[in-house]
């Protein structure tokens, strides 16, 4: 399992901060994340950032269970 950390709107979209998934790359983790938390979450997930390890990462990239999946939703304001 991978930790996931969920920031913005995608945490309210979701209802958690934070949680264990499967997968064995980033899209597998992300896509365990939009089965457990629906399509909300999933239209934040399409405008998001995606990093690991604090790092900007591809979705095809490995992860493993000491890894940690940021999903950074796009910020507004003024």
């Amino acid at each position: 399992m991978t930790r996931i950390l969920l920031l913005g709107p995608a945490r309210e979209a979701a209802g958690v901060r934070h949680d264990e998934l499967p997968g064995e790359t980033v899209a597998q983790v992300l896509a365990a994340a939009v089965a457990r938390y629906g399509t909300g979450f999933e239209r934040i997930l399409n405008v998001s950032q995606v990093w690991l390890n604090r790092e900007p990462v591809a979705r095809d990239t490995v992860v493993g269970p000491h890894d940690e999946v940021v999903v950074l939703p796009p910020v507004s304001g003024g």
